[in-house]
């Protein structure tokens, strides 16, 4: 369940003195998708289906691996990190745990494919609320984009009426609304040079609360519990840190290309683990979606390699 690229390069971890990498950030954004494509499998692999249960394990490793790193990081001043984000860092925290119970949620009543593929228009809706709040220019192929993506998720959501899947498909979509007012929230954090870190961390911390609490017994096999430590220190943490070392080196709408590979994969591994197929209707709708992703950040890497063009040549 990766974040916005956007947001990661806007709001990566400050830069070292190196020249960036584009190789580099290419294979950490590759092995970021890697991660999070795992999340469909595991979920799906589990013996308990408890949403408490699964959300508090799951947040509760997150959080005990970003707090590690952050610590490793930051040293003495990795509190003051997590202070400075603010209200409006607590606010975008809420909204990404509300996509960590969506998340679940979503898995547990549609197919990987359907999950992933909706969970995959978060950079439009983003684009949307830049629009609706913040007044921001949207480019004439993310709104091609948009329209493609539209048509791609109402021949999902039809598919999903007749098989029973449609709540798991509202769930799934949820998510990239979740984040786009996450979005909202996090540009006005202070300071320049903020990173994610410290606000996945509070969305972690704001996950387990209320699982802990309304869960009741949280106990989990051997099993579960090696999948949902994977899942949360793997699967979640690890790839959110390699995309922000990504984010270094790389731009925008490269990242967004590359986060397709979890939009790939995480069905493929649910197919050849599981045997899980999606319908018709889930692959045109999806392979619909994924297009337009992909033209969209395609048209937005052109535009920005013709504008420095421009540039150089005046």
């Amino acid at each position: 369940m990766p974040l916005n690229c956007s947001v990661a390069r806007r709001f990566a971890l400050p830069p070292d003195d190196r020249m960036p990498n584009r190789t580099r950030g290419i294979l950490l954004m590759l092995a970021a998708g890697v991660c999070w494509s795992l999340g469909g499998i595991i979920v799906k692999s589990l013996v308990v289906t408890d949403v408490w249960v699964i959300v508090f394990w799951r947040a509760f490793f997150m959080t005990a691996f970003l707090g590690v790193l952050l610590v490793a990081l930051r040293g003495r001043s990795a509190v003051d990190t997590v202070r400075a984000v603010g209200m409006p860092g607590l606010i975008a925290a809420a909204c990404l745990a509300l996509q960590i119970y969506c998340f679940i949620l979503a898995l547990q009543n549609t197919t990987a494919a359907n999950t992933f593929v909706l969970m995959s228009v978060s950079p439009l809706c983003a684009a949307v609320m830049g629009l609706l709040f913040l007044r921001e220019r949207v480019a004439w192929h993310t709104w091609i984009a948009i329209a493609v993506a539209l048509a791609g998720i109402v021949i999902m959501f039809g598919e999903g009426l007749g098989s029973g899947r449609w709540i798991g498909n509202v769930f799934a979509l949820c998510i990239p609304l979740a984040f786009a007012c996450q979005l909202l929230f996090i540009r006005k954090v202070p300071g320049a040079t903020a990173d994610l870190m410290p606000t996945v961390f509070l969305g972690g911390l704001i996950a387990l609360t209320p699982a802990l609490i309304l869960g009741g017994s949280l106990a989990v096999g051997p099993q579960d519990f090696l999948l949902l430590a994977l899942m949360g220190c793997v699967q979640l943490g690890l790839g959110c840190w390699l995309m922000t070392l990504a984010a270094r080196h790389l731009r925008v709408a490269e990242m967004g290309l590359l986060a397709l590979t979890e939009t790939v994969l995480a069905p493929l591994w649910v197919w050849l683990g599981l045997g899980e197929t999606p319908g018709v209707g889930a692959l045109t709708g999806g392979l619909m979606i994924v297009a337009a992703l992909v033209l969209n950040a395609a048209l937005a890497m052109y535009a920005e390699f013709a504008e420095r063009g421009r540039r150089h040549t005046r």
